[in-house]
């Protein structure tokens, strides 16, 4: 593996280890009163939503400098632009799955899908979720990108 391909696994990796730690502080926080716990939660999918935009603008930045930096035609530069590629279609379809997620009256929803595997976790605020809104959620995660229900998580949060 180039050591430029290493760079670009190595910031992936970090970018969703920054990601899985600030969702782990998020979840974990105690929530004392319901005003509070509807302001923690609104605050959680606002902090995933800007966590998951500053790191893929992070990952873009550096693959842009990595395909600047390398010759024209090169594996690097190839590597770099499939991995930007395939960054924004991940972009593209969680933006998506969010719409039409909401589009079913689900106001908070935070898609994340995963870089290296197809994995896509689903995290909704509902106060009565139950297995027809799950059911639903993995219909549109299914005819949209494909996604098959062992590889879908949905969480419901109140």
């Amino acid at each position: 593996m180039s050591k430029k391909k290493k760079i670009i696994v190595l910031s992936c990796m970090i970018a969703l280890l920054v990601t899985t730690a600030v969702l782990n502080f998020v979840l974990s926080s105690p929530k004392s009163t319901v005003n509070d716990s509807v302001t923690t939660t609104a605050n959680y999918f606002s902090e995933v939503k800007t966590t998951k935009n500053s790191t893929r603008s992070n990952q873009i930045s550096q693959i842009d400098d990595i395909i600047s930096k390398s010759e024209n035609g090169s594996a690097a530069q190839t590597e770099a632009l499939a991995m930007k590629l395939k960054l924004t279609e991940i972009s593209e379809k969680e933006n998506l799955l969010e719409s039409l997620i909401r589009s079913k009256g689900f106001n908070d929803v935070a898609v994340t899908i995963g870089i290296s595997s197809d994995n896509v976790s689903v995290i909704v605020r509902d106060d009565d979720f139950n297995q027809d809104d799950a059911v639903l959620i993995y219909t549109i995660c299914s005819n949209e990108i494909n996604a098959t229900p062992d590889n879908v998580y949905i969480q419901a949060i109140s």
